[in-house]
């Protein structure tokens, strides 16, 4: 569900998301279970569940889902436990990708993981063979259209509540924050009224890595294949797409 927060990717993304919304969902209420399993039902004290729901809804997924996805996480009858996992590889001209995984049978998830790669002529590697191109940083996206804020007052909130950098493209604003920043940034956003078209902590990549069309596709094929994966959460990679 995640690449660089590039706006086009973003875009596209989002008609992905629209057109297997069912399957985004369940993924995500997978993430909720987790977070709420690890830290309990309230979002007060629960910063985890917190940065989880920010998402959820700017996957557009109605609270009415995200509280009875909670609910059911916390109810004494919900025995299933899922462990995080983290694959890295390669794709095409090696391109650096990163899977996070949450799986409750760690063989069949890295079978599965290994098959995608293998199939669309990536190859899986060991722990640490590419997780060092990346940064954990919390990434958020904003729509212009969808703030009346001015550009100044905006950057000011953000950078006043921790962030570290603030772009503008022709679309939209993207604010990017330490990890342990973000949920402080976002939250002073949110009490502006502010909606986000991506709010989540993610893998950064510091290079990237640019395709011709013929290796575009095999890339978008791997990609394709893992985030098809029940098991697989979030994909990142440095490809810079066209």
């Amino acid at each position: 569900m995640s690449g660089h927060s590039k706006w086009h990717n973003i875009q596209a993304k989002k008609g992905k998301a629209d057109a297997a919304r069912g399957k985004i969902f369940t993924k995500l209420g997978r993430e909720l279970l987790v977070a709420v399993k690890a830290g309990g039902p309230d979002p007060a004290g629960n910063s985890k569940l917190k940065d989880i729901i920010a998402k959820c809804k700017a996957n557009n997924m109605p609270n009415d889902t995200i509280q009875n996805a909670i609910k059911k996480a916390s109810g004494a009858g919900n025995s299933a436990n899922y462990e995080e996992i983290i694959y890295e590889g390669y794709g095409t001209n090696g391109v650096a990708v990163i899977v996070e995984a949450s799986t409750d049978n760690k063989n069949r998830t890295a079978a599965d993981v290994r098959h995608a790669f293998d199939k669309a002529g990536g190859n899986l590697g060991t722990s640490g063979c590419v997780s060092y191109l990346f940064s954990k940083k919390g990434v958020i996206v904003i729509d212009k259209m969808a703030t009346d804020l001015s550009e100044d007052d905006l950057m000011m909130i953000a950078l006043d509540n921790g962030a570290e950098d603030f772009e503008t493209t022709e679309e939209c604003y993207e604010i990017t924050t330490a990890p342990e920043e973000f949920s402080k940034v976002r939250e002073a956003l949110e009490e502006k009224g502010i909606e986000f078209l991506e709010a989540e902590v993610q893998m950064v990549p510091s290079t990237y890595i640019k395709l011709d069309e013929k290796d575009g596709e095999k890339m978008q094929r791997l990609l394709d294949r893992l985030e098809d994966l029940d098991d697989v959460m979030n994909v990142y990679h440095n490809w810079e797409e066209e």
